[in-house]
Formats: C-alpha cells, structure tokens, sequence
C-alpha cells in the first residue's frame, strides 16, 4: 500500500501533463465531432521541436511555443486534406500522422532518441518541469517547483484561455459547427475553416503536451506518441462518465477532461504496483476505452428505456 501511495505524486503529475493532450482530443471528439489521430505524431513533433531547440541553447518560452506553432501546423496539413482534397478526416489524420513519423526523425537528427542533459550545470535549473522535481523537498527542491503545482496553475491558465476563446464569436462558431455543421452553414459560419482551425488548435496543445513531457522525462522518442488517442479518448471519457452530471459548464468540462487523465494515470500506476506486466500497458489502456464507452451505451439503453416507459404510465 505505502509503494502504490508513494506513486501517486508521479502518477497525478504524469496525469496532468497528459491532460493537455486529453482537452486537445476533446476539441476534435466532442466540439467538432472528427477522429483526428494525428495525435500520435502531433505529440512527438511537438517533443522533438523543444528538446532540439532547447539543448540548442534556445529560450525554453521560445522553444515551448516553436512546438506549439509546430503541432498547430501539423494540425493544419490534417485540415487541408480533410476540406480541400476531401479525403476523410480519419483518413487525412492517418496519412498526416505517417508523414510525421518521418519529418520527426528529421527534427531530431535522424536517431530515435534525443535527451535533455538533465547533470549539465545549470540545465536543470532552466526546465519548467522534470521528473526530478518530484521528489520536492526530499530531493532538495522548493514546492512551487514540483510538478503538480506548476502544471496545475499551467492548466488552469490553458482553460481560462480556451473559456475565453469559445465564448467568442470565433470560438462559437467551432462549436456550431460540431454541433450542426448544415444549420452552421445556413448561418453564414464558414465550416471548412472552423474544421481547419478546430484540428490547428487541437494538435496544438498536443505538441505543447509532448514538449512538457519531454522534459518530464528528460528527452524524447520516435515512439511517444504512439497510442497517445487511446490515453486522450480515455481521458475525456472517463471525465464525461465520472464527472459529467456534476460538471456542466464549458470549463467544468475541460477541468473534467484533466482529471480524467490523472485518474486513468492513478490505475495505470495501481495496476503496475499490483504485479501486471509492462508490455500489457496498450491491452489495459484499450479495455479502460472500452468499458468507458460502453457505460452511457448500457444507461442508455436499459435505464433511459425503463425512465421513458415509467413517464408514459405516469402520464
């Protein structure tokens, strides 16, 4: 018991990180309704701009936001596919995500691995978050530098921001167009380019996601990203399940989206601790989908059907 608690600090911390990931799914799932699985190449671009940059000598703001730009521009070429040659969103997300695989090996000098010399003097001081600063006081670093709280108040700022923006005209016009792209279009709402922009800013916060993991972690690989969907979907399913009588406002369901993650990251950690074999992580993490998804399906069905025939007599 005391191992699995112990755990929990790395867990909640991993959970938020992943949790900005988790709000850039929920975008492109549940505002505008389209399977984007550029994800799994938009998270390691996004990694693999910072580390490069960042061991380059390059302002970590600076690096952070060349990965955001980057992860926006991947973003972009998944739009273009999708609105201007017509091919399937899923399908523009795929084509997207192999061509990544090769552009990232390109960022990150052709080798599969690229680290962050976390022992060189001063480096460690310089990174917004690691792995290191865990520890906290036992390893000899303040509070405000332990990742729950920077990535916290990092993620609080991201929601007040995306509040912000989907309250606007711009931002509500995303949301219509999810909702009803033929009513958006009879209102004059250009739903190509709110498709366009809703997967730029998607892979967006995908990117800035695989840039502050790769400083959690100390580097980055070709593979992060590889069922990065899986962890998203899960994220935001798990949130709408748990969480989503209870949360009903935009950025409720945001923060919902967040602690969806960390609650998926704290099974994954008592999971591990409880003796499973690492190499079953992807069969776990496609169960939770499943068993998440199939729950409003099953309440649905059996109880909504049991409510309408109660309302029926009643009446």
């Amino acid at each position: 018991m005391s191992g699995i608690l112990n755990t929990l600090p790395g867990a909640v911390s991993q959970g938020l990180i992943w949790g900005i990931m988790a709000i850039g799914v929920y975008i492109t799932y549940k505002i505008l309704d389209i399977a984007d699985l550029t994800v799994d190449g938009s998270l390691c671009t996004g990694g693999a701009v910072f580390v490069m940059l960042f061991t380059g000598g390059v302002n970590l703001w600076i690096a952070l936001l060349a990965a955001l730009l980057a992860g926006m521009l991947a973003g972009l070429v998944t739009g273009l596919l999708h609105t201007v040659c017509g091919i399937p969103a899923i399908l523009s997300g795929i084509l997207t995500q192999l061509a990544l695989y090769s552009i990232n090996m390109a960022i990150m000098g052709m080798k599969a691995t690229v680290a962050i010399n976390v022992n060189q003097e001063g480096m460690l001081d310089k990174l917004l978050v690691s792995l290191r600063f865990v520890q906290g006081s036992k390893g000899g670093f303040p509070l405000y530098r332990h990742p729950i709280f920077v990535v916290g108040i990092f993620t609080a700022v991201l929601i007040a921001v995306l509040y912000w923006f989907f309250g606007r005209e711009l931002g509500a016009a995303l949301r219509a167009t999810g909702s009803n792209p033929n009513m958006a279009r009879a209102q004059g709402i250009n739903t190509e380019f709110c498709k366009v922009l809703g997967l730029m800013l998607s892979n967006g916060l995908v990117a800035l996601c695989g840039a502050l993991l790769s400083q959690y972690s100390g580097g980055n690989e070709i593979k992060v990203g590889q069922g990065a969907i899986v962890i998203g979907l899960a994220s935001v399913i798990i949130g709408e399940v748990l969480l989503g009588k209870i949360f009903r406002n935009f950025a409720l369901k945001l923060l919902s989206v967040s602690i969806g993650a960390i609650l998926y990251y704290i099974v994954i950690q008592v999971v591990l601790k409880m003796g499973l074999n690492p190499n079953y992580l992807k069969i776990l993490s496609a169960a939770v989908v499943a068993v998440f998804l199939t729950i409003p399906y099953w309440k649905d069905k059996y109880f909504g059907r049991k409510a309408g025939r109660g309302a029926v007599r009643n009446a």
